[in-house]
């Protein structure tokens, strides 16, 4: 049966990438033109450049000015990836707060060269165009900063998040989305509608220490599930643990989560909506880098959820504007409660900005934005990972997720990430250690990259010098033998 022209570039975009994972095409190799891609598989010119395009948003391709489309990488410059971490221990009290808050303030020390933070550079967004939207916001908008807001939020912006929500195969209702002032708030009201300080709430391992922070300021206690760094969270591994240990929530990011950058497939992610489902579990799902991949990883598991259990949780800080604090979420069955703990938690706040977002959501062009901060993080992010390579101790395994800005960094068995991270502060460079994405103290020996932020000769000497600094704190038995 003929495919519908709209998912024959899919179909392409998947077959090519099927033979780029198989090695069938090799890292550097050139790829057909345009026009002879056409010509040999009988589609038209438009559908190979959208697979093409899609390609490059995976980073699995790349083109290079006057010369076509190369699979992506160099030869001699692949380090292996790591594993999925081990199986689920108990649940644990959280404690991270002291040393990620340290790492945060370093992240935002403008003498320090910095890879600990994930929010991208300002100069990677479309800055005059965020002003302007401000401006008209401002200016049609002038009464809003003289009466009350509405509890749930602007209804301009509520409805510009339903229609920016049909990406991820979701229909939202606007009247039942909360704005508020971030994703990390949106995830902290779901939080307190569904648990109870004590509570156990399982999570991807490792995880973002700001769900860790968040996690240990409402006296909740952590289970980390086995997460692969392609494929994600393990639904089998959750399984089991709802078989076994008293979970009153699920938290997860099933694209590009932090900081392994994994990418859960659609069948796991109907798997996990009918598991959350039929155990009565709620899953709360962050979405908020969606926009960093193709279309072929941005389905969201909300989309397969029938039952109400799926609480999605977003915003556009990461990949619009950080300065424009807005999120939102949409709580499924608990967005009456949600709604409430609004009111009681933060109550109401100016819907100025969040008619600004409205306004830029709705404006044209919006993906072509997108499409372009893809690929300028990309090319950072592959030339990161050949210096890892490089200049890293042998044995040192690196990600290689499909969009994003975030590289994990394990390091061989035994190294002490923390003393990196010490020896790093010395010269005035910061990263991110492992210990502070785990209660467990499993990642002891694994840092996390951002690469958001500038990239640039001095911080390219930069990481090759946290390189230089990690053959220091291998293990003996290593670093002599």
């Amino acid at each position: 049966m003929d495919r519908a022209p709209d998912t024959l570039y899919l179909h392409l975009a998947d077959q090519l990438a099927g033979s780029i994972r198989a090695g069938t095409l090799a890292r550097g190799e050139r790829l057909a033109s345009v026009r002879e891609l056409a010509r040999q598989r009988g589609v038209s010119v438009s559908t190979v450049v959208q697979a093409y395009r899609t390609l490059e948003d995976a980073r699995l391709i790349e083109a290079r000015p006057r010369s076509g489309y190369f699979v992506a990488g160099r030869a001699g410059r692949r380090p292996a990836e790591p594993d999925t971490t081990p199986l689920p221990a108990q649940a644990q009290l959280v404690a991270v707060s002291s040393l990620a808050a340290k790492v945060m303030a370093l992240a935002n020390d403008p003498d320090v060269l910095s890879f600990g933070a994930v929010c991208p550079d300002a100069e990677l967004f479309q800055q005059e165009r965020v002003r302007r939207a401000v401006s008209r916001a401002a200016q049609r908008h002038r009464a809003s900063l003289c009466r009350y807001p509405s509890g749930s939020g602007a209804l301009e912006f509520r409805r510009a998040v339903a229609r920016q929500a049909l990406a991820l195969g979701c229909q939202l209702d606007p009247e039942r989305i909360v704005s508020t002032t971030g994703c990390q708030a949106a995830i902290s009201l779901c939080l307190r509608a569904v648990t109870q300080p004590g509570d156990v709430v399982a999570l991807e391992s490792p995880t973002s220490f700001g769900f860790l922070e968040l996690l240990e300021s409402l006296h909740l206690r952590a289970l980390e599930i086995p997460t692969h760094p392609r494929q994600g969270m393990s639904v089998d591994a959750l399984s089991l643990a709802l078989d076994t240990q008293p979970v009153k929530a699920v938290l997860a990011v099933p694209t590009l989560s932090n900081p392994l950058g994994s990418c859960m497939p659609v069948g796991e992610r109907r798997r996990l909506a009918q598991l959350v489902a039929q155990r009565g579990v709620p899953l709360i799902e962050d979405v908020i880098y969606n926009p960093l991949c193709g279309p072929e990883h941005r389905r969201a598991v909300r989309s397969f959820d029938g039952s109400g259990h799926v609480m999605l949780c977003g915003s556009y800080s990461k990949t619009m504007t950080p300065g424009v604090r807005v999120g939102y979420v949409e709580a499924g069955r608990w967005t009456p409660e949600v709604r409430r703990l609004k009111t009681v938690h933060s109550g109401s706040f100016t819907e100025l900005m969040e008619l600004a977002l409205a306004d830029l959501l709705l404006q044209p062009g919006l993906e072509s934005g997108f499409r372009q901060l893809r690929t300028a993080v990309a090319a950072r992010v592959d030339e990161a990972r050949g210096i890892v390579a490089e200049s890293f101790p042998k044995g040192t395994r690196v990600t290689d997720p499909p969009g994003g800005f975030i590289l994990w960094v394990e390091l061989p068995p035994g190294s002490d990430a923390m003393a990196l991270f010490e020896a790093c502060l010395c010269e005035r460079i910061c990263i991110a250690p492992g210990a502070i994405f785990s209660t467990t103290g499993r990642y002891r020996h694994c840092l996390r990259l951002g690469l958001g932020g500038r990239w640039d000769e001095a911080q390219r000497r930069a990481l090759r010098r946290v390189g230089e600094l990690a053959h220091r704190v291998l293990p003996e038995a290593v670093s002599t033998g």
